[in-house]
């Protein structure tokens, strides 16, 4: 399997924490279904992880992907060169069994 919008339209990299943060955002429309309390606590989980190996919230979220056995590669865009090193980092990125048992955790809890 191969994911498109493996960061769910900006959502999974933590700059979307409610409607008011899409508003007049360029990916109002595709981000807004997203937001949702269950969603939001992801988030808290990504950017938890995150800090704890001094990366960003993206890093963890692709990482936590590629390490899925169905995932052959996830498909994730950088709309600024800014953004890329996030992305090539999520190659580098290990996460322990206790950090990927608490995101599939997690992510379990929201509806589908």
């Amino acid at each position: 399997m191969m994911p498109c919008f493996a960061l769910a339209s900006g959502f999974l990299t933590g700059k979307y924490r409610g409607a008011e943060d899409l508003r007049g955002a360029d990916r109002e429309q595709m981000a807004s279904g997203y937001v949702s309390e269950e969603r939001l606590r992801v988030i808290s989980t990504l950017e938890e992880i995150a800090a704890g190996h001094g990366v960003t919230i993206p890093t963890v979220a692709l990482a936590w992907l590629c390490s899925r056995p169905t995932v052959a590669a996830p498909i994730a865009s950088a709309r600024t060169a800014v953004q890329l090193p996030a992305l090539m980092e999520s190659v580098r990125l290990q996460l322990g069994d206790d950090e990927l048992a608490a995101l599939d955790d997690v992510s379990a809890r929201v509806p589908a």
